[in-house]
Order: C-alpha cells, then sequence, then structure tokens
C-alpha cells in the first residue's frame, strides 16, 4: 500500500475524494501504528502502517489507496509507567478520537484492559491483543444533499424543548415501521414530528447520541447503559441508532436532523465531555487512555497513577491542556458545522470550569466558546452541578448561557406537595428567577425550566409512589435518589381509591400548568404528556427495555393528559406576556394578591402557612411584533394557584370588561366567565384571561 507523508491538520481521518488523511496527536508515545480492517469483527490488521511523521506530536500519513467506507484503529508505543500518569501499551488498538463513526460496540473481555488481568495494582501491562473485542473507527463520506435545510433559529422567548431518548421515543409506536423503531429515522417519520408539533415543541433535546461504551459490570448482568452518559466517541454518532447498520449513521442522523429542521424543530445535543466511558485507574484501555493518558486526563498531583473524579464515572478530561480543548471545540464545531445541530445541553458542566480544582466561572472554556463565532451562535445550556467541591453552580454561568434550573424544580415540587414556606420562592421561579440571573445581566430564558427530566422520576411516578422502585437495577433498591416528593399531593382528605387517582391527575396538571405558565424556557420529559411510568424506578438509566421506553397506547387518561398538555402550551405561545425576553419591573408588570384581593405584602411572603396566591401579568405592549412591525399587545392574565389542604376563593381584580377561566385544573374543559370571585379546591390552578370590553 502506497503511504505519503500527509498533514497534521485536520486531526482525525480526512478523505479529499482522492484518499485519505490521517493525523493523530500524542505527546508522549514514541511510536504509532495505523491499523487498516477488512471486517469489524476481525481480530486481525489486514495492513500495520508504521506512521513516520510527526509534527507538534501530531502523527500524520496519507493513504492514497483508502476509501470511505474503510475500518481502522492505531496501536501506540510508549512507556506503561502508570506512577508517572502513562498507560500505552500498543498490544490495545485503539479507537481514535476523532473518528467520523465507529463500527459496532465493544464485546467485553479481559484483552479489553491494559493490564494484567491479576494485577491488582494494574502496574504490569497486558499482552493479550484486543483487536478482536474492539469495534473500529471508519472512513465516512462526508457529502450529503442538504438542500435549502436552515437552523430554524427560534428565539429563546418562544423555545419549548423535548428532552427525549431516539430509541425511547420510537420503539414502541405502533405507526413506526419495525425496521426504523429505535433509530434516527424512526424519530425523523411523519408520527413522531407530527406529536412534537401537536405540543408546540421546538427543540428536542436527544439523550447522548456520542458513541458510548456499555459498563462491563451492567452487560454481564443483562442491563447496559441506556442513557448513554460514557462517551468514547466526541464525533461518531451511535451506530446503535442507525437502521442501516455500519457506516449509514451518520447520513442517518443528518436525515433525522434536515426533516426536523423542515417542521422547524431544532436539533439541541445531550454532550458529555466531562468524562469518557474509560473509567477509573482500573477501567480498560479503548481511546484516549493508550493514546496520551497524560495530556488527555486529569491526574491526581500526587498520584499520578489514578484520577480526578469530578464527575463519579471514574475520570475527568484535563481541561489544561491544549489539545484536550481543542478536541472538545472541534468536536462541537464538527456537529455544528456539518451535521446541523442548533444546540447544548453540557453534563456536569461545572466540570469543564476546572482548570485547577475549584471552578472557574470565566474559565478558558467559556472564554473560547463566547469569543467563537460558531459555538457563540447556537443554543448552550449547563447542567449546573457536578460531584466535586463547589459544583452546585445554578446561576453562576456566563452570559450567553442557559441552565438547567434545579431550584426551579425543586419549589414547583415542594409547592404543590403543600410544604409550609413556599410563596416566596415560587414567585421568583414563576417570574423567570431574577434572583439567580437578574444581577449578571441575563434574562429569564437563562432558566430551562423543569418538574422532571430522564433523571428521576416521570411525572406520573413523582405523584404516584412515596417511595423509589429500582429492584430492577439489581443494587437492592439502594441506588437512585431517595425521593419521596409523592408525599402528601393532597391525597391525605381523599376518601377511595378512585378519589386518590383525581388528586394525583390533577397535581400532575397543575404542574404541567406551572411550566408552561412560568417565565423562562420550559421543558417536557418525554412521555410525560402521556403520563408515561417506569413503575417508581427512578434510576433507569441502565434498562433498554419498555420500562424505560415511551409507551403510546391511548385510553381515557392518557388521551385527557395529552388535550391539556397541548392546551396549556398552546396558551404560552399564544400569549407574549408568558413569554418576557425582560424581567418584570414592578406593579406595571405584575401584581402579588392574596385570597382577599389585596396585594401581597411583606408579612404574606413570609407567613410559612400560606398556600395561596395571585399573579396578575398586566397585558401591555410586548417585545415581540407582528407582520407590520408593530407591538404585539398581550392580554392581561391571572394565574391563581392554591397548594394548600384546603379549599380557597380568591376575589378577582375590578377591571373594565370581564375575566374569563382559559384554565382551571379542578375542572377541565371549562371556561367559565367568575364573577367577582373564583373557586379553587385543594391543589388547584386556574388561569383567568381578562377579555376587555
Amino acid at each position: 500500500m502506497r503511504v505519503w507523508p500527509g498533514r497534521p491538520s485536520p486531526l482525525g481521518p480526512t478523505w479529499d475524494g482522492e484518499g485519505v488523511n490521517f493525523a493523530l496527536f500524542s505527546e508522549h508515545a514514541t511510536n504509532v501504528e495505523l491499523c487498516l480492517f477488512d471486517h469489524p469483527d476481525d481480530a486481525r490488521e489486514s495492513a500495520r502502517i508504521p506512521l513516520t511523521d510527526r509534527d507538534q506530536f501530531v502523527w500524520h500519513a496519507y493513504l492514497p489507496d483508502v476509501r470511505p467506507g474503510q475500518l481502522y484503529g492505531y496501536r501506540v508505543h510508549g512507556p506503561y509507567a502508570p506512577t508517572d500518569g502513562h498507560r500505552f501499551n500498543p498490544a490495545k488498538l485503539l479507537i481514535d478520537p476523532y473518528a467520523r463513526a465507529v463500527s459496532g460496540t465493544i464485546r467485553w473481555s479481559d484483552a479489553l484492559f491494559g493490564y494484567e488481568p491479576t494485577d491488582a495494582a494494574a502496574d504490569r501491562p497486558s499482552g493479550d491483543d484486543s483487536a478482536g473485542s474492539m469495534p473500529k473507527g471508519m472512513v465516512v463520506e462526508p457529502a450529503f444533499t442538504w438542500g435549502d435545510d436552515r437552523p430554524p433559529r427560534v428565539p429563546w422567548s418562544r423555545t419549548i424543548i423535548y428532552e427525549c431518548h431516539v430509541k425511547g421515543l420510537t420503539m414502541l409506536h405502533p405507526e413506526i415501521p419495525e425496521a426504523l423503531r429505535g433509530t434516527y429515522l424512526g424519530l425523523a417519520m411523519d408520527p413522531i414530528v407530527d406529536h412534537l408539533v401537536s405540543l408546540g415543541v421546538t427543540a428536542v433535546e436527544l439523550l447522548p447520541v456520542h458513541h458510548f461504551v456499555a459498563d462491563r459490570h451492567l452487560v454481564e448482568r443483562g442491563l447496559t447503559n441506556y442513557w448513554g452518559y460514557n462517551s468514547i466517541g466526541f464525533f461518531a454518532p451511535d451506530v446503535r441508532y442507525a437502521s442501516g447498520g455500519p457506516g449509514s449513521q451518520v447520513s442517518e442522523f443528518k436525515s433525522m436532523v434536515k426533516r426536523l429542521h423542515g417542521a422547524g424543530i431544532e436539533v439541541i445535543l445531550d454532550v458529555v465531555y466531562n468524562h469518557t466511558g474509560e473509567g477509573n485507574h482500573l477501567g480498560p484501555t479503548l481511546s484516549l487512555r493508550g493514546i496520551d493518558n497524560a495530556s488527555y486526563y486529569r491526574l491526581m498531583p500526587d498520584e499520578r497513577a489514578r484520577y480526578m473524579d469530578f464527575t463519579g464515572c471514574g475520570n475527568s478530561l484535563n481541561m489544561v491542556h491544549p489539545r484536550t480543548m481543542q478536541l472538545i471545540m472541534d468536536s462541537l464545531r464538527y456537529w455544528v458545522l456539518d451535521m446541523h445541530v442548533d444546540g447544548f445541553r453540557f453534563d456536569l458542566a461545572p466540570a469543564l470550569a476546572r482548570e485547577l480544582y475549584e471552578v472557574n466561572r470565566l474559565g478558558t472554556f467559556f472564554d473560547i466558546i463566547q469569543q467563537d463565532p460558531v459555538l457563540s451562535q447556537v443554543k448552550l445550556i449547563a447542567e449546573p452541578w457536578d460531584l466535586g467541591p463547589g459544583g452546585y453552580q445554578v446561576g453562576n454561568f456566563p452570559v450567553g448561557w442557559t441552565e438547567w434550573n434545579g431550584k426551579y424544580r425543586d419549589t414547583a415540587r415542594r409547592y404543590w406537595r403543600g410544604d409550609p414556606g413556599q410563596v416566596a420562592e415560587l414567585g421568583y421561579r414563576l417570574t423567570g428567577s431574577s434572583d439567580l440571573y437578574g444581577l449578571s445581566g441575563r434574562s429569564p430564558y437563562a432558566s430551562i425550566n423543569f418538574v422532571t427530566c430522564h433523571d428521576g422520576y416521570t411525572l406520573r411516578d413523582l405523584v404516584s409512589y412515596e417511595q423509589k422502585h429500582n429492584q430492577a437495577n439489581l443494587e437492592d433498591n439502594r441506588d437512585g435518589a431517595n425521593d419521596n416528593w409523592s408525599r402528601n399531593w393532597g391525597v391525605e382528605g381523599a376518601t377511595d381509591r378512585a378519589d386518590i387517582q383525581r388528586v394525583r391527575e390533577r397535581v400532575a396538571r397543575n404542574l404541567l400548568a406551572t411550566l408552561a405558565f412560568s417565565q423562562g424556557v420550559p421543558m417536557l420529559s418525554a412521555g410525560d404528556e402521556m403520563g408515561r411510568t417506569q413503575q417508581g424506578n427512578n434510576n433507569a438509566y441502565c434498562h433498554d427495555d419498555p420500562l424505560s421506553w415511551v409507551a403510546w397506547t391511548r385510553d381515557r387518561r392518557t388521551d385527557d393528559l395529552l388535550a391539556f398538555t397541548r392546551q396549556v402550551f398552546a396558551i404560552r405561545q399564544a400569549n407574549p406576556v408568558l413569554r418576557r425576553r425582560t424581567f418584570f419591573e414592578g406593579a406595571k408588570d405584575v401584581t402579588w394578591l392574596r385570597p382577599d384581593g389585596k396585594e401581597m405584602d411583606a408579612d404574606a411572603w413570609q407567613d410559612a402557612d400560606r398556600h395561596c396566591l395571585g399573579m396578575l401579568v398586566h397585558g401591555v405592549a410586548s417585545e415581540e411584533r407582528d407582520d407590520r412591525g408593530r407591538p404585539m399587545q398581550g392580554a392581561s392574565l391571572l394565574l391563581l394557584l392554591n397548594g394548600g389542604e384546603a379549599a380557597s376563593t380568591f376575589m378577582l381584580p375590578v377591571v373594565e370588561g370581564a375575566w374569563r377561566e382559559e384554565v382551571h385544573t379542578a375542572h377541565v374543559g371549562r371556561r367559565l366567565r367568575p364573577r367577582g370571585a373564583c373557586d379553587l379546591p385543594s391543589h388547584s390552578l386556574a388561569l383567568l384571561r381578562l377579555e376587555e370590553g
């Protein structure tokens, strides 16, 4: 085979129409070999090519006879000296971190580990060849007919996010052909797209689609890493969601994006750059560990055989090293420019800002993104906590970033559960959490509001179970948070099972309506709009089965909840006063009311026994414009909430015109024009609209 020197840039495999350039960074390697394979399961390479050219620690070669579809991997030589931070072992085939596609999943065996399996200290290198257990990187054809595809660029103020799993959303849908269920193409089919559009969804936030590793201890127990928070390929869409098998995942992912864009729906990726699937010092050698462990990972300064772990997953990427930073930035730009995605949600985002040990709010990672002409223009969402010291960073991310607002989630749950002393906190959450984001110059849409997400109970389970039921995870129910959110929820006064069911359904409606009517950006968790259940499992990360998949069976209960969800989010989209781009500015924008019709004062806000609250949002010319460029006039809305055990009667403000019910969670479908007062049973919510004249 002909081998030419090639170029050190760009990193990874680059097909130019005539041949492929291969480039791999390794600062501490002594030799690098490029290995070519004929079949994904091959245990021996068909060719092993030494990379003799090196520039700035990048090993490279150009192969004019290689074409898209070629399978490959690397063997990297160097010292096996864990105490010095080095774990080179050429017996281990390695996945290129810049591979655009990976042929399949790993097949667990002792050969995947860089050390002898009988060596508890992992000090002695293993000589077992791992190629037969490893998937291979694939050279891909980047060309794709995008046509007139354009990013929807939905403003944050109009954004509604739907968090979902590519496989879980489609596996049980009866109108998706079996061959496409669980795939990128399945998610792009009309039944799914039409469902999203009917909810008013403007963006899907996909659980990780980067190629990932299913942990050995799970696989050997018949489980898997279903959520995918265990990446091993930051450029490669996972082959498990491709209908056409290895090599088709790139084009099928692009087809999915194109179809969603055609419906006005953006694609946001949940990305995991804080760690990889190689685990701690006893984990397998799959990619970065064998390429250059000391450059890519954060090592303990006084014990370099071990890793700093801010993630709870065994390792943390070394954000101080420029090549690690480049890997992440190159990956992000690739997904925007080549794959046309519209944004990212960063898992355990504070870990990316730990340049030394503490979280650096204005760290290099944020600085680079802020000045990047591509990445600064897409949607950026932080999960604002990790497991390291000072890791809870809600409200502390820079301008331009939005955050999963964990305080919103907890406050909404506590209020509707009937906890004391929640009305003041709820006031902040309903109005965009200005206490968290206002002083730093950010807007209400910095807050991604959610009540449930993939991690934890579903909405139905949240209001139904007093204890977690994670026995199916095979950890004796010890895993997962010890949530007991369903304590109370107003069921103590219920007289029979049917009454308890009605109360639970009403509380679920309360939470959905609160989400729809709060300032900020709402995020729905897939299936909550139809009452999806995980049978009380609040940590279903390891179940790739109906427990985790969205059930599309329809009955009275699911139909009613789906109709209600569509209704409240349609109201949100139709009323600009619910989607402000700026915080409220006092009495001219919003008035807070007690049930007797008087305004809330300091004593009322501080009353721990108060469970009722009224929020009058005054209709004014909004920031949005109509087709002629004129400011859109928003009607006045009155949101009434009763999170307590006792029924309440709210005296309505005296106005010119009439109040009309838009929503009443205790009387679904009713649209009265109450005169003078509005009755709210315990644990219920009403939204009224002022009809002037």
